[in-house]
């Protein structure tokens, strides 16, 4: 992928964990307060990138006994977390999302390694570290993605949870 970006994963627990840079920067921190997980892109890491564009936070609010429940980017409308884990395929581990512009957006979904695709380009893989690493896991993030970075970590982090908590499609 050219013209390209890495986060740095700090933290293996879905609900709680933060990217960073290569240098060092805050990207973006998940955090969870019962039942509502915030995703916050960071200042810090998003002045580097004028072309980061979006809502700069997300919230996951969940049903009882961590079920679906709903959405919302920054101050937006909610959104049902089901809209944004569509499977077109029965027992397809793909996962479709569509951005607030319009665009949709697949991710390819496995426990060790995703891949957000637009069409047949892929504009973000992430993927678990080996063991002597000191980072969890490596996101690499394609320029074009940086106009609806949010809403991409976000759906990467909503497919990590689905995953975790074992959510049929």
């Amino acid at each position: 992928m050219s013209n390209t970006y890495v986060l740095l994963q700090f933290g293996s627990d879905p609900f709680s964990f933060r990217f960073e840079d290569l240098e060092g920067r805050p990207a973006c921190t998940v955090y969870q307060n019962p039942s509502v997980v915030k995703v916050t892109r960071e200042a810090e890491w998003s002045q580097q990138h004028p072309d980061i564009m979006g809502p700069a936070s997300a919230f996951l609010y969940f049903g009882p006994a961590n079920a679906r429940g709903y959405m919302v980017y920054g101050n937006g409308e909610q959104t049902s977390m089901s809209n944004h884990l569509r499977q077109k395929k029965e027992n397809s581990s793909s996962r479709y999302f569509t951005t607030r512009t319009g665009k949709e957006l697949k991710w390819k979904v496995s426990p060790q390694k995703m891949e957000c695709v637009d069409g047949r380009s892929t504009v973000a893989a992430w993927e678990l570290s080996q063991p002597e690493d000191v980072f969890s896991a490596r996101l690499i993030l394609k320029h074009s993605a940086l106009s609806y970075v949010t809403e991409l970590l976000t759906t990467l982090i909503l497919n990590r949870m689905a995953v975790a908590l074992n959510w049929e499609a």
